[in-house]
Order: C-alpha cells, then structure tokens, then sequence
C-alpha cells in the first residue's frame, strides 16, 4: 500500500531566485509600485499608508547587513530543505501550488486542479539581454538553463485521485498535457529548479487557484482536500513511499508574523480546527498561498512538524516581504 512518509513546505517568493544585491538594494525600488498591498486586518492599502503606520526604527530592520544575513539563513534552508527530500527516499511527491495566470487565465480559472500528463514541461530561460532587469533574470532563473526538460509524472496514481476526488464531491479540473507554449507554473517550476535540482523525482501537482478572486477555496476547503488526499494515498494499492510539499507562502506583500506564526502552531499542533476556521480576508494577495499549507498540514497530520525555520523578510522600511517559512515533518523510516 502506498504510505505517505515524509512532508514539506516552502516559499517561493522571487526573493529565493533573487541574487544577494537584490536583497540589499533592489527591492527598496521596486516595492513601492506594487499595487497588491493588503494590511493585515485584510483591507486594501498602498505602500506610502504602510509605510507611515510602520514603526519607529523599521529602517534598521532592512540595513543592507540585516538584508545579507536573511539571505544567507535562506539559502541554507534551501539547502537543507533539499538534503531533507533527498534523504526520505521517496518514490513520488505531490506538489500543492498555485497558479498566477500561467496555465489558467481570469477567463477560465479552476479552483482545483490536478496535472496527470505523463510529463510536465518546464521551458528554456529567454536569451539574456544587457538591458535585462534584475526582476527579469530572476524570474528566467525557474526556467531550465539551455533547453526544455520534461518532468516525470505519476500519471497513473494522479488520474486516479482525480475520479476518487469527484466521487467524493470536489470538482477537479483534470489536466493531461499542456499547450505548446506552455510550462509549469512558477509554484512547480521553483520546486524542481531549486529544492529538487538533480534529484528526479516523478510528481503530481495539485493547482489550487490561490490567488484571483471570486472562486479560491476556502480554508474550510482547503482542510477538507487534504483530509480526503491523505485517505485516498493510503488507499492506493501500489507500494510506495510517497511525500508531499506545499509551495508558495506565508504571507505577502505585507509581512505578517502573527498569522505566519498562527499557521504554523496551528500545523504544529495538528488544530483542524483553526487551519479551517482561519479569516479569507486575511489570504489575500501572496498571503493566499497559505492555502497550500492549509492543505499539505491536513495530509500530513498523522506525521509531526519535525523543523522550521521561519524568516520575516523585510525588505523595505513599510515593512514589506515576505514571510519566508521552510519546514519538514519527521519522516517515516
């Protein structure tokens, strides 16, 4: 019988695919045109509200030094969050990430999806330009380096998850392939580039529209498809050593401590409860991609939060960022 044995979670914010001076110095000039500012009582903002409500001292928070050591814990979580997959011997592992108008658009966009092609496609990184910006070599980053790769699928176990998840009442937007032009989302794309490298592993992504509303899931929702994911893994009759990794989080483009740390004790604790219960106002913006943890911390809630670090990004002296949050559960021998 398939077992799962092991589970994760990491950000994916651009600040992990970002080089040391971006921290530094390249955020303070970005940060203040974003338009997608939400305080955290949930209410749309704008960075000059931010930053006049930040507190008094907010400016050493983002000291280039400050901005360099974050850096450095980040890529060293990385490092060990990547140490950690390998180390679990998995024979597969489902990705729970969102998507941002990559494969889907405003125009036709699921709340829940599940890609069982027997390959998913990342692209080849655009040819560099000297008139490249900085944000745009980061995003090339997520691509592949000289020419496309296909990544392995668990097709089979996925299409399957997909018919159980409609006999149990969700409506899942079943995907088989991808169009020319396409590649996997940003969420999918930073977990093969930069947790799993050269370490092959065949996936299932799970898409959860976080982001645009009307039609996210609710967290109520969310619990729930994690709930009904661990059941069916277990029901799976193949001998396999399965994971799981939620992608994307924790809060964004406001730093949010509190709800980070809320999220997590609640994981920590195995509270259904409060990760159901939890305020959709409060998971807008990149904060909604909280609902992927929503629903890896209910698949994985016979296994224990085993390690976190947990980072507040600060960037700029509004206090902007990203709450920057790594984890593993303790894995099954």
């Amino acid at each position: 019988m398939a077992q799962l044995v092991a589970a994760f979670g990491s950000s994916h914010s651009i600040m992990l695919v970002s080089q040391r001076e971006d921290w530094q110095h390249h955020f303070k000039l970005i940060d203040p045109k974003n338009a997608h500012y939400y305080d955290k009582q949930g209410n749309k903002t704008d960075y000059a509200a931010l930053l006049a409500a930040a507190p008094a001292g907010s400016e050493a928070m983002v000291t280039p030094q400050r901005m360099s050591e974050r850096y450095d814990a980040a890529e060293a979580a990385m490092d060990q969050l990547h140490e950690r997959i390998k180390a679990a011997r998995l024979d597969l592992l489902l990705i729970v990430g969102d998507d941002q108008t990559e494969l889907f658009h405003t125009s036709n966009n699921p709340a829940i999806a599940i890609y069982y092609g027997a390959t998913i496609r990342n692209t080849a990184r655009e040819p560099a330009s000297p008139s490249d910006s900085w944000v745009k070599s980061a995003r090339m980053w997520r691509h592949e380096p000289e020419q496309d790769r296909d990544y392995p699928v668990k097709s089979d176990l996925a299409e399957w998850l997909i018919r159980q998840l409609c006999e149990r009442d969700f409506d899942i937007t079943a995907m088989d392939g991808l169009t020319p032009g396409q590649f996997e989302g940003h969420a999918f794309q930073f977990v093969h580039r930069r947790l799993l490298k050269d370490h092959e592993l065949p996936v299932i992504p799970v898409i959860l529209n976080t982001f645009d509303p009307p039609n996210q899931p609710t967290p109520r929702r969310c619990v729930a498809l994690g709930k009904a994911l661990r059941e069916l893994i277990a029901a799976w009759p193949e001998d396999l050593r399965v994971g799981v990794i939620a992608s994307g989080g924790l809060s964004h483009f406001v730093v949010d401590e509190a709800l980070d740390l809320q999220v997590l004790d609640a994981i920590r604790n195995k509270d259904s409860a409060a990760l159901a219960a939890l305020d959709p106002k409060l998971l807008q913006a990149g904060s909604s991609e909280i609902r992927n943890w929503l629903v890896v911390g209910e698949l994985a809630r016979d296994l224990d939060l085993d390690w976190v670090e947990y980072l507040p990004g600060y960037r700029t002296p509004a206090l902007t960022g990203t709450g920057l949050a790594f984890a593993a559960w303790k894995p099954l021998a």
